[in-house]
């Protein structure tokens, strides 16, 4: 038997030359290594301007990028910050942005569910309606179908948000206040205030308060009272009118779907758990705050009477019926719409008081 040799380190090291080296990089150093790689980073714009996105958005984004712990950061920017609003949608789908939080409707979606996001007219009363129709009743289902036809752009999750009351500088007690009103408010909601004569207006977010200033709005049929004095319109709004367009506004996330495919499951559970986070956020912070602001607020509060007001409710119901014509799909959710809002109503308070 030949005698066995003992060598030192550094004549081991000699001796095995360059590939010997190699396989201790690749073993001994593969721990440093991975942990000194930079951060995987992803652009998301919301529709919110900088003093409303620290609510709506940024708990959210902040909860993502302190569990990421490292491996993953997103940096928020606020309405049209990169691209305008209008471009939101094709900007995620072609890169430019990875993703993006906003309604189908005023994101320009190309598809035919989009004219439920934002505020369908009168669809919900509360903010825990949205989730419920989403979660419980089909929409879900529905808006994953929808997207499916769709290239690079993947949905998902749809929440809900605030309340869409008129802010006005002109007090509304009637119906006939309501026309030739110049306001600033969504596509499909703008479609329907016209029938009673509202002027809608389509402006980038940032004129908004400087158009009220000059006269060139007569205010604003976007957000509840909580979102009116946020972001400041509340300076120089004077009234708020409490018969809502709708109980809640429906919001969701969309992601480049060629960035969302490439994450690893882990980081996709993360970022949907941190959607999540902000869907809760938002729920407790609109509640508290169209309460607080109705009491506390800067706006006098004005009421059409019930009674008058149940036109515009049966309006709504036939602006419904003319949507569902537009597509089977659209029809399929506005039979849901419809049937659970009957169920509400059967339900009784506090689904539905008054029924």
């Amino acid at each position: 038997m030949s005698e066995v040799k003992k060598i030192s380190k550094r004549e081991f090291f000699k001796k095995a030359g360059l590939a010997t080296a190699g396989a201790v990089g690749s073993t001994a150093l593969a721990m440093p290594y991975v942990k000194a790689q930079a951060p995987i980073k992803w652009r998301l714009q919301t529709y919110a301007g900088p003093a409303l996105a620290e609510h709506v958005c940024k708990p959210g984004v902040d909860a993502f990028n302190k569990a990421a712990n490292g491996e993953m950061e997103i940096e928020m920017y606020t309405a049209d910050q990169l691209v305008p609003h209008g471009e939101l949608f094709r900007a995620v789908q072609n890169g430019t942005i990875d993703a993006a939080q906003s309604d189908d409707d005023s994101a320009a979606a190309p598809v035919d569910v989009k004219v439920f996001g934002a505020y369908f007219p009168l669809a919900s009363r509360y903010s825990l309606d949205v989730p419920a129709l989403w979660h419980w009743h089909g929409l879900n289902e529905i808006w994953e179908e929808a997207y499916k036809d769709i290239p690079e752009v993947t949905w998902l999750s749809t929440g809900a948000w605030d309340p869409c009351n008129f802010g006005t500088t002109k007090p509304i007690k009637s119906l006939a206040d309501l026309k030739g009103l110049r306001v600033y408010t969504f596509p499909t909601g703008g479609q329907f205030l016209s029938r009673f004569g509202v002027v809608p207006v389509s402006l980038p977010y940032e004129d908004v308060e400087p158009a009220i200033q000059t006269g060139e709005l007569d205010g604003v049929c976007w957000c509840g009272i909580t979102e009116m004095h946020t972001v400041g319109w509340a300076n120089v709004l004077k009234y708020f009118l409490t018969n809502p367009l709708s109980g809640a506004w429906a919001g969701s996330y969309f992601v480049n779907s060629e960035k969302w495919n490439a994450l690893p499951d882990h980081l996709k559970q993360l970022y949907r758990m941190s959607i999540d986070t902000s869907h809760y956020y938002r729920q407790h912070w609109y509640w508290a705050g169209e309460a607080d602001y109705r009491i506390n607020g800067k706006l006098e509060l004005t009421t059409i009477p019930e009674a008058e007001w149940k036109t515009v409710e049966d309006e709504a119901v036939k602006f419904w019926d003319e949507i569902a014509a537009q597509s089977p799909r659209s029809a399929r959710v506005v039979e849901i719409i419809k049937t659970y809002n009957a169920n509400m109503v059967k339900a009784g308070a506090p689904y539905r008081y008054g029924a």
